[in-house]
């Protein structure tokens, strides 16, 4: 995959999707797979946003049970299903375990009997999953000595056992909106990271493509396009500024939402939904108490979700140390048995996803709140050639893409060849079985590849790891890893060489597994800023800028070094 900004400048496209995250990527490549001719820009790296920062779950919609929402948990459910038959080195089942008190809400036959009716409206949650390693179990029952034995740390007062159900978890979501963006690529698409599209073009009411700058060098040019897919997330909104009456007229609300990654080894396989109070007064939105969950990810614990509504503003949105605590001492004040510190935390992960009409905010819950958006322009404001899609998490990114492109061809007035998104694989995910694959790769890795290692790059490039290893038979100084991490040199060369990354926060954060479950320390950091400057022949002055973003953006999800972190 490389970056050609030539040719985004001098080709007309049928659709040009802006905003390289989960929902833009996943445009591009429907829009690729339909046979339009295709780009996608972003103005930083593709997944680099709220993509990059979620709860790496891919959810099967059981949370609308409650809401009787019976048609987006079926949507939910297939694309659940979609994801683990696209991506099943990226995407696995996950089961999530609820402890049951009493007799009342959070009793096991409550509770059992809306997981119950879950399982009969996704009776068909496997369909097309032939891999039995990637299917979704039915609800389990635990009695309380089986909780117990689980999780030692929870109440016992009252406990009765547990219901368990299933959804999906992603081991690297910013390699998932990656494999989308290269899927595009491949099938003809022009795809260019750190590409800002600064204004619309527009004429007699007709959106002909967007003013671009090369974020890297500064310049502008001009990428003509019949539709353009405004898929930038938070940052949509920005390029509608003058241009749409709909959007300034109905400007959508957003909910915040974090979590955080702790250095504590899971003590069960399954993820533990925790009965969490009411601090965060805005996001429980005076409903009582909510689920917060505990959830093993990559040897670590995901703690999560915590959600706020926030002002609109994408580049401002932070999280406090002070709020973190606060989080630290909800979650210690109701289960005190977990004692969670603050030194534990390795980061801290937040983003923001589309809320809804702020109107039904006290009528309706942040979960159910949340919406995609979807507006075609033409009917909204008059406006042809523009259509805004902004999603509301990873499990509908395809589905809304789906939604965007059936927008587009009505507007473009033609329906091209259809390929199948859903049952296509991304690349790297073109895998019968998950077990016997990695079976194969085990047997087969070099000498030099430690298992752990091994274990990582079938993860994260399923049937591309062998393209990754393979310059290494020639190049020694690619057989080794980066200090304190599996993180082999091999990575980093093909990276650079074969995934469009420019910066060494490319590398750092999505490329690679180096910072995204927290700081890999210094050492590590120094050593892959000299290998990268030295390959790519940066100035001392370029390398030390690229390390300065690196530590900004490490200070931003408080994650800190081991020294800062046991200092503190």
């Amino acid at each position: 995959m490389h970056r050609d900004l030539r040719e985004l400048a001098r080709t007309e496209y049928d659709v040009l999707v802006v905003g390289g995250g989960a929902a833009g990527a996943a445009a591009a490549r429907e829009a690729a797979l339909r046979g339009f001719r295709t780009a996608l820009i972003e103005r930083e790296d593709f997944g680099s946003g709220a993509s990059a920062h979620c709860f790496k779950v891919v959810h099967g919609g059981i949370r609308y049970i409650q809401h009787a929402d019976v048609r987006r948990l079926r949507a939910s459910c297939r694309e659940r299903s979609v994801f683990l038959r696209l991506a099943p080195h990226l995407v696995k089942p996950l089961p999530f375990v609820i402890p049951t008190y009493g007799f009342g809400r959070n009793s096991k036959w409550f509770l059992g009997a809306g997981m119950l009716l879950y399982d009969a409206l996704s009776a068909d949650r496997n369909r097309g999953v032939r891999d039995r390693d990637r299917r979704i179990h039915w609800t389990r029952f635990f009695d309380r000595d089986e909780t117990l034995h689980m999780f030692p740390g929870i109440p016992r007062k009252g406990l009765t056992g547990a219901a368990a159900f299933e959804d999906g978890q992603m081991h690297n979501p910013p390699r998932l909106v990656l494999a989308f963006a290269t899927a595009a690529y491949e099938l003809g698409a022009t795809v260019a990271n750190y590409v800002e599209a600064r204004r619309l073009l527009m004429r007699d009411r007709q959106v002909y493509g967007v003013e671009a700058q090369d974020v890297l060098s500064g310049e502008c040019f001009d990428i003509r396009a019949k539709v353009v897919i405004n898929a930038a997330g938070p940052w949509a909104e920005g390029l509608l500024a003058g241009v749409s009456d709909t959007a300034a007229r109905k400007p959508g609300t957003y909910s915040r939402d974090a979590c955080f990654v702790i250095n504590r080894k899971p003590s069960s396989p399954y993820a533990l939904a925790l009965q969490g109070g009411t601090r965060d007064a805005d996001a429980v939105l005076a409903r009582g108490a909510r689920h917060l969950f505990l959830v093993p990810w990559r040897g670590r614990t995901l703690v999560g979700v915590w959600h706020s509504v926030v002002p609109r503003d994408p580049d401002a949105v932070n999280l406090t140390r002070e709020e973190l605590r606060s989080y630290i001492a909800e979650i210690n004040e109701h289960h005190p048995g977990f004692d969670l510190r603050e030194s534990e935390v390795e980061r801290v992960d937040f983003g923001l996803v589309p809320f809804g009409d702020a109107s039904v905010q006290r009528a309706r819950s942040i979960s159910f709140g949340k919406q995609s958006r979807l507006i075609d322009h033409r009917v909204a404001d008059g406006i042809s050639g523009l259509i805004t899609s902004i999603s509301v998490r990873y499990t509908v990114a395809r589905l809304d893409a789906g939604r965007a492109l059936d927008c587009a061809e009505r507007q473009l007035g033609k329906r091209a060849a259809v390929g199948s998104s859903a049952n296509t694989p991304l690349p790297g995910g073109e895998i019968e079985s998950l077990e016997a694959f990695a079976r194969q790769m085990r047997q087969t890795r070099p000498a030099w590849l430690s298992q752990s290692a091994c274990e990582t790059l079938i993860a994260n490039f399923g049937t591309r790891m062998p393209r990754v290893l393979s310059p290494a038979e020639a190049d020694p100084s690619l057989r080794r890893y980066v200090t304190g991490t599996d993180v082999t040199f091999a990575e980093i060369a093909y990276a650079l060489r074969d995934e469009m990354a420019q910066t060494l926060s490319d590398i750092v954060f999505r490329r690679t597994e180096l910072g995204t479950g927290g700081h890999p320390g210094e050492t590590a950091l120094a050593e892959v800023t000299a290998y990268v400057q030295q390959l790519q022949g940066w100035t001392l002055r370029r390398a030390l800028d690229e390390r300065r973003n690196i530590d900004q953006q490490f200070a931003r999800y408080l994650a800190q070094s081991e020294p800062l972190r046991r200092t503190a």
